[in-house]
């Protein structure tokens, strides 16, 4: 391989998506910058009652996100999943798990996710990546709670997930 050619980066970033928020987008920038193709993975667990519909999930990451990884000089796909997500990573080439880290306790365990995962999979790299801090308090759950409650997800979220969410929940503001 002489020094123009390079090996293809495929990066992989699982999670439940439910909403995407500002944290999430916060990881797929950087993702994007390590990954020449990025794969959001949409997890898909039986017993969980999720509050968007995969559909809508993979509508809103496509959406959001596309624009995102073609700024940073990636491709983007959205693929859901029912398994192990490494198996996810095998099926989508990937070689790069992506996991955003917000605190100590995301750490410890991630910490314990990478190591099974690296033992399952030792062709796969989970790199992680710290969250903002202007995005740090964010999660999915809380951004549910609060327009569950009415309150204001306006910072939270992207607009597009906002409106949703205002569909959703007609109180929230």
């Amino acid at each position: 391989m002489n020094s123009t050619q390079h090996t293809r980066r495929v990066a992989i970033y699982g999670g439940s998506f439910d909403p995407p928020t500002n944290g999430h987008l916060d990881v797929v920038r950087s993702a994007s910058r390590l990954s020449d193709h990025l794969v959001l993975a949409v997890g898909i667990h039986p017993g969980k009652a999720p509050l968007f519909s995969t559909e809508e999930r993979l509508a809103m990451l496509h959406e959001i996100c596309a624009p995102i990884a073609a700024e940073e000089g990636a491709t983007l796909e959205a693929v859901t999943f029912a398994d192990l997500v490494v198996n996810a990573a095998r099926r989508a080439g990937a070689t790069l798990l992506i996991r955003g880290l917000r605190d100590g306790t995301d750490l410890d365990y991630e910490m314990q996710m990478a190591g099974m995962n690296g033992t399952m999979a030792p062709e796969i790299q989970t790199v992680f990546l710290p969250a903002s801090p202007r995005v740090r308090p964010i999660t999915a759950t809380l951004v549910r709670q609060i327009a569950s409650m009415g309150g204001d997800v306006a910072p939270f979220v992207p607009p597009i997930v906002l409106a949703r969410l205002k569909a959703k929940f007609p109180a929230a503001s």
